[in-house]
């Protein structure tokens, strides 16, 4: 049978649905915590060592969670997707992926390039400067908005409405990420869009208690319709732009109607979409993903795919 490592410290609820989804089309599966996994590079082993792949790597690595940590642990973690990938191995989301996801700074760098309506921002590392940029917008008019440049589910973001605010200005890391606040009227909002494969496939509206609108922060998930076309293009866009399988795209409306690209996650999570949504969001995510993975031959086993050459090799 063939084996998908599942790359979580927390299988939860979605480590289970992607098992369903993988049994389902006859695929096993080992959960791997990338603490766990190591490089191993000596002759005659496997270079990439997975806990529960000790005879050979899997046929596919699906990543569900990256730990936090030091910036060695995180850049290891990332060096062992990465070597996957250069190995042949498909890894959805890739490292690369990651990178410029979970860094808000690269994100939002990427996005504004891209000509992708996204909210003024500003990442700086001087407080002094942050300050003095902080106090102008708040007394033109706008509020403020700091989060840390890694980060989810709405934790450790704060708001600043007038000058006095700024006294708790709050820096990441020595790091300041700075962004407009947008307001969307006097009900919180904003959408969540599931897009796999360069389609959205699933969305919501995310109505917050407070001004964050996140479902880890109590958001009440209502279903949001595909035919509006600007806002599923604005979505399926930024994840081209960032070159994803799938993510989830966060959008706000302004009280003038127009949409901005807040965030992109390419490790999404999705209970709360899918308690609004008719369709299997797992089920379209291993379909995806398994038409990445190296196929079975007629007689059960594996057909290996030939890597491809370097160029200059014939």
């Amino acid at each position: 049978m063939s084996r998908i490592a599942i790359i979580t410290d927390d299988p939860g609820w979605h480590g289970a649905r992607l098992r369903e989804a993988l049994a389902a089309k006859g695929y096993g599966y080992s959960y791997v915590s990338l603490t766990a996994c190591r490089l191993n590079l000596e002759s005659g082993s496997l270079p990439v060592l997975l806990p529960g792949f000790e005879d050979g790597l899997p046929d596919g690595v699906f990543v569900r969670g990256v730990p936090g940590g030091s910036l060695d642990q995180v850049v290891f973690y990332l060096d062992v997707l990465h070597a996957l990938k250069l190995l042949g191995i498909p890894v959805y989301n890739d490292g690369r992926a990651v990178e410029r996801t979970v860094d808000k700074a690269m994100t939002s760098f990427l996005l504004q390039r891209a000509g992708i309506p996204t909210p003024p921002t500003w990442v700086l590392g001087s407080r002094d400067e942050a300050f003095a940029l902080a106090e102008r917008e708040l007394r033109a008019g706008h509020q403020l908005v700091s989060k840390p440049l890694f980060g989810s589910q709405g934790q450790g973001l704060q708001r600043y409405e007038k000058p006095e605010d700024l006294a708790g200005l709050s820096d990441s890391n020595g790091v300041f990420y700075l962004q407009r606040f947008v307001s969307c009227g006097e009900q919180p909002h904003d959408f969540r869009v599931f897009v796999i494969r360069g389609k959205a496939v699933a969305a919501m509206r995310r109505c917050g208690v407070t001004w964050l609108n996140n479902v880890a922060q109590g958001a009440r998930c209502e279903p949001a319709r595909l035919d509006d076309l600007l806002l599923c293009r604005m979505a399926e866009d930024a994840v081209k732009v960032l070159d994803m399988g799938y993510a989830g795209v966060d959008i706000i409306r302004d009280h003038h109607g127009r949409y901005s690209v807040l965030e992109v996650n390419s490790i999404p999570a999705w209970k709360g979409l899918q308690s609004v949504s008719k369709v299997s969001i797992a089920d379209l995510l291993v379909d995806d993903f398994l038409s990445l993975c190296v196929p079975r031959s007629d007689e059960g086993g594996i057909v290996k795919a030939p890597l491809p050459l370097e160029e200059g090799v014939g």
